[in-house]
């Protein structure tokens, strides 16, 4: 009998060849099935599927057979151009003569200038702004007009005015309160409730406590054979796990916390007081206020900085400051320019060459090349094709481990495997490598998922389980 581990590299290498056909293998298994309790499943491989096709190719195209018919030519005399009509063109020169013209090459201007009309000083921007702001028309002025800066000081005048140097006022008499002592009970704390705190009551119980619910779980089975690859042979059995339960001491409270009011009465004493008989008072006498009359400088008029045209009687304006803007003018510079200039400007003529004909003996066509084209058909042959209609994948199956297994049921499938024409070794209820390797041989002759003893396969064995 072959060992264990030979047989594991005998299935091994057969799964190899399987995985080496260049087959795509879509992977199903990341989600478990949905199981009951004392089910097992096992990655299992499902082949491609396939399908034949019959169809027609064609071996050789259709194509033409071209037969070419030459053209025909003849020689004749015939009259050809040999130099087109053409024009050239004639320059004629221009003529010149000359002018005078007179160019401006300085213009007029005006400036402010401060002092009088021929003055070389520029009057300063914030100058002309203070005297614009004065009264000086300086927005239409003409050239030579001047402005002359003049100051008036402020007036003042005088004016009698009474006024208060003592104000109304009162003068008050006061008549103190009178009092006498006398014995009097009085009360020094009110009568009250005060708040008494109850504490609460405890004892010690005993209590059953479920810290885990009964479950289904998946657990690593064991199968008829060991996991033989890293794709095909995992094996999942969903078993069932009982509630665990745990006793604890707890203290649990027999009388809550209260609380209750307790009476506080009040509290008195005889104590000597002083006691109020006649309020104090008091009296008013009003004193009038004093005045006296004032003689006092009031300004009448306030200083004034004005500007006035210097060609105007301006002694009324107040006295003259210094300070005098004036708008001077300088005139506009011309020169006279002698420039030569065009009479008749440059032209050109056209002047017509005629065109120049010779006779040539020319080889003339009579008759254009031809073609004759022959139509050769396609060739086409029949074949037989088989197409894939699905591709291999990875699912969980159903198969038989030591939780569903009955009595007899390895000998029922070398039987049924040896009925089929697979020779699966001894009849002997042990899953030896001839026996496995008859189980595969019959999984892939009938398209069966291949890597474990499925369900599938002991129906298409017709083996039954026992269960």
């Amino acid at each position: 009998m072959m060992t264990k581990t030979l047989f594991k590299l005998v299935l091994a290498s057969a799964f190899a060849s399987t995985a080496n056909t260049g087959y795509t293998m879509q992977d199903l298994t990341e989600a478990l099935p949905n199981a009951k309790p004392g089910e097992c499943y096992a990655r299992v491989v499902i082949p491609a599927q396939y399908r034949a096709e019959s169809s027609t190719v064609v071996v050789k195209e259709a194509s033409e057979q071209v037969q070419i018919i030459p053209a025909k030519y003849e020689w004749t005399e015939q009259r050809v151009l040999v130099s087109e009509a053409q024009s050239d063109l004639r320059v004629i020169p221009a003529t010149f003569g000359s002018e005078t013209q007179t160019y401006e090459v300085a213009p007029a201007s005006s400036r402010w200038v401060m002092g009088s009309k021929n003055s070389d000083v520029n009057a300063s921007d914030g100058l002309l702004q203070i005297a614009r702001a004065g009264g000086a028309a300086l927005d239409t002025a003409t050239p030579g007009m001047c402005f002359s800066e003049h100051f008036k000081p402020a007036q003042y005048g005088s004016t009698k005015e009474r006024v208060l140097v003592s104000e109304p006022s009162e003068t008050i008499n006061v008549s103190p309160a009178k009092y006498e002592w006398v014995e009097q009970r009085v009360m020094v704390s009110p009568a009250s409730r005060k708040l008494v705190e109850v504490p609460a009551v405890y004892q010690t119980v005993q209590e059953r406590i479920k810290v885990a619910d009964a479950k289904t779980e998946w657990k690593k089975g064991h199968g008829a054979i060991e996991k033989i690859d890293y794709s095909t042979g995992d094996i999942m059995c969903l078993v069932e796990v009982p509630a665990v339960y745990k006793s604890v001491s707890k203290s649990v409270v027999k009388t809550p916390a209260s609380s209750r009011y307790v009476e506080v009465p009040a509290k008195y004493e005889t104590i000597r007081v002083r006691k109020l008989i006649a309020d104090a008072s008091e009296s008013r006498v009003s004193v009038p206020g004093e005045y006296r009359d004032v003689t006092k400088t009031i300004k009448t008029a306030d200083a004034m900085h004005s500007w006035h045209n210097a060609a105007e009687n301006t002694s009324h304006m107040g006295k003259p400051t210094g300070n005098v803007v004036c708008l001077q003018a300088t005139p506009a510079k011309m020169a006279t320019v002698n420039r030569k200039v065009v009479k008749q400007p440059a032209s050109v003529q056209r002047v017509e060459i005629p065109a120049k004909y010779e006779t040539k003996r020319v080889r003339k066509l009579v008759t254009e090349a031809s073609e004759i084209r022959k139509v050769i058909p396609a060739q086409t042959s029949s074949i037989n094709k088989r197409v894939k209609i699905s591709d291999a994948r990875l699912e969980w199956r159903p198969v038989l481990c030591e939780v569903n297994m009955g009595e007899g049921v390895v000998q029922k499938v070398q039987r049924a495997l040896l009925s089929a024409g697979y020779s699966p070794g001894p009849i002997d209820g042990v899953l030896g490598s001839q026996t496995m390797t008859a189980v595969d041989r019959f999984q892939r002759a009938s398209g069966l998922a291949t890597g474990g003893l499925t369900f599938d396969t002991l129906e298409k064995l017709r083996v039954s389980t026992g269960r």
